[in-house]
């Protein structure tokens, strides 16, 4: 009886970004919405986001991702970053991450505007990501990110920061 063998990984820096979306969740305050993962030691924050299934349109994405990490589809999305952002996950992270197949994300980010109550917030969702959340002021999120994440918080904050202090001044 043969085995089937894996295919051999890929070098690190030959590994594709695996498509994703990020979803800037902003309630009528302008605070943003930033949950705890529990898979990561420490204090690791971070906004909604997820991987774009075969076919699917990155805005369908972004609210499927939403509902299935805080259980709610509440919101209208408002605005679009105009670039696909990128990171790279440390090399030792790549390799348990996926399965070793890709070296970090390439996402399309979008605003959204909370039309729900908090109490449509429920992180016990089907496959659980998130243990807290908080509503916040969107310009302190990158200190509360991981380092290999800040610098695409960094943009994605500098790119939406007006519309959520818009949002804040009524």
């Amino acid at each position: 009886m043969s085995k089937s063998k894996k295919p051999p990984r890929l070098a690190y820096e030959d590994r594709p970004y695996r498509p994703g979306i990020g979803l800037v969740l902003l309630n009528p305050r302008g605070l943003v919405f930033v949950a705890q993962r529990m898979d990561t030691p420490g204090d690791a924050w971070q906004f909604p986001q997820g991987g774009i299934d075969e076919g699917e349109d990155p805005r369908q994405t972004a609210l499927r991702e939403m509902e299935e990490e805080i259980g709610t589809a509440k919101a209208e999305i408002i605005a679009e970053s105009k670039d696909w952002l990128s990171y790279d996950l440390p090399p030792e992270v790549a390799d348990k991450s996926w399965k070793g197949r890709f070296r970090g994300q390439k996402q399309k980010w979008f605003c959204a505007r909370f039309t729900g109550s908090d109490a449509d917030i429920d992180l016990a969702t089907e496959h659980p990501e998130f243990c807290r959340w908080q509503w916040m002021d969107l310009a302190a999120v990158p200190g509360l990110i991981v380092p290999f994440k800040r610098p695409l918080y960094d943009q994605v904050v500098a790119e939406f920061l007006p519309i959520a202090q818009a949002m804040a001044r009524g």
